[in-house]
């Protein structure tokens, strides 16, 4: 779904991971936890795939990472984002969990364009930081910047 007004694509919010994009509004990374065993999880989902749970809390992570692996999609993959091509799409592992890998983008600032980090700039293995970026209807949605 596009947000006429920001031009970006924003999720479709369920009932599981609600809670995921409402700490991001606020910006902040918080990641499912199972209060039964407290192991993490994501993407959201209802019960614990370790103890089966249904009960659970959202932990705050740090919001570094680094980059486990990219492409720069040829052509692009979401035709809202043609325009902006060619830009990367990274899969981070978060470092305070680094079973837990989050999909995004690196870009220059939190409301820089998707192509504003130059390709080879990028590789496996470098650190990032969250960053939010309003993407219209409330809803903030992570991107990542390479850290100095």
């Amino acid at each position: 779904m596009t947000d006429s007004d920001t031009g970006y694509l924003t999720p479709v919010i369920d009932e599981d991971g609600a809670p995921f994009w409402s700490y991001a509004a606020q910006g902040q990374l918080r990641v499912q936890a199972c209060a039964s065993c407290d192991e993490l999880r994501f993407p959201p989902r209802p019960c614990c795939p370790h103890c089966q749970s249904f009960d659970s809390t959202w932990r705050r992570m740090s919001g570094r990472g680094r980059i486990w692996s990219y492409v720069l999609p040829h052509p692009p993959l979401l035709p809202g984002y043609a325009e902006q091509a060619p830009y990367n799409a990274v899969v981070v592992e978060l470092a305070d969990a680094p079973h837990i890998r989050l999909v995004g983008n690196v870009v220059a600032a939190p409301d820089a364009p998707l192509n504003s980090v130059d390709p080879a700039r990028l590789r496996v293995g470098a650190p990032v930081r969250v960053a939010f970026t309003e993407a219209g209807g409330g809803v903030a949605v992570p991107r990542w910047l390479l850290e100095r």
